[in-house]
């Protein structure tokens, strides 16, 4: 039987929550995320700074990228907006305007000024499991979130975006080569708050990176973190003679090694004996799915978020589960 039910015609109950809280956040201050990310030159970050130090608007984090062999600038801005003397609008505005003047390709992206649940982006190549999970989870509402778009690589979980009525686009070549710049287009055409790579197997680029930083890319990752990294974390675990395994939701950032970005990990334990197939069949189907379907929850929730690549655990009742 087709689970076919449009996941845009279940969010109607959750939307009036989201709606009052925003009005009610209008006229104070609102979190606001600014990135920047264009050719190197002098002085990139100084209008910028100052045009948002000038209304008010108090500095809670600030990054700059840049290395002169590269030529590429690029910035992350982390602040208060005081809502009550200047609208987002006017930000926004005055954020394009310097962009234009300085090449620099900068967005203006916060939680608290729009009236809608956040809209996500799931990439994926071939496991649909993960996918399906958080689609399955939007439509239960278990997830506060509207599915806005899915991205592959790969064409092998098309049916799954067309089996919940999202649209679809494939990215990638014949060999699975994504197309990264398409990518970065589809998040901005779809106008997407979260990007989820649900086992997504390939690098998303620095640039897409700092595009969306400030904890807007999570990541599943199928083994235990730091433990064990890499394409292979079932195979490295069982070579070990593991008997735990496992699965972490993190947060992308720019850089690697940058820091602890766990937002949620999930582990299940087998019988000694137990062969390498089962091992992951139990993980692929069962726990993968469920690590990420928590972690995006934490994220969408505000449980928690990125600051300065750490995580933080705001204070909210649900933070408890963390």
């Amino acid at each position: 039987m087709s689970e076919f039910i449009p996941i845009a015609n279940q969010q109607a109950g959750s939307r009036a929550d989201v709606a009052q809280k925003t009005r009610n956040r209008e006229l104070t201050e609102m979190q606001v995320t600014i990135t920047a990310v264009g050719p190197d030159n002098r002085g990139l970050a100084d209008p910028i700074v100052h045009f948002v130090t000038s209304r008010g608007a108090n500095i809670h984090e600030i990054q700059m990228y840049d290395r002169d062999y590269e030529r590429v600038f690029a910035m992350l801005l982390r602040i208060e907006w005081p809502g009550e003397k200047a609208s987002i609008g006017e930000l926004r505005g005055e954020m394009n305007r310097i962009g234009q003047e300085t090449g620099l390709e900068i967005r203006t992206w916060s939680r608290d000024a729009s009236d809608r649940l956040p809209r996500v982006a799931i990439c994926t190549t071939y496991r649909p499991e993960p996918a399906l999970a958080v689609l399955r989870a939007i439509r239960d509402k278990r997830l506060n979130a509207e599915a806005a778009v899915m991205i592959g690589n790969r064409p092998s979980c098309r049916g799954v975006a067309e089996q919940f009525g999202v649209d679809w686009h494939n990215i990638g070549d014949e060999k699975g080569a994504p197309d990264n710049d398409r990518m970065v287009e589809l998040f901005d055409e779809y106008d997407v708050d979260y990007v989820v790579l649900a086992r997504y197997m390939r690098m998303i680029p620095a640039s897409t990176c700092w595009r969306y930083a400030g904890g807007r890319i999570i990541n599943l990752h199928h083994g235990i973190l730091p433990s064990f990294p890499g394409p292979r974390p079932y195979e490295d675990a069982y070579s070990h003679h593991m008997l735990t395994y496992g699965a972490t939701a993190h947060f992308i950032v720019p850089e690697l090694d940058a820091g602890n970005q766990i937002i949620n990990q999930s582990s299940f334990t087998v019988y000694p004996g137990t062969p390498l197939e089962e091992v992951k069949r139990m993980g692929e189907e069962d726990n993968e799915p469920a690590c990420l379907v928590e972690g995006l929850r934490r994220v969408v929730d505000r449980v928690v978020e990125l600051h300065f690549h750490r995580i933080a655990c705001i204070d909210s009742p649900r933070s408890r589960t963390v």
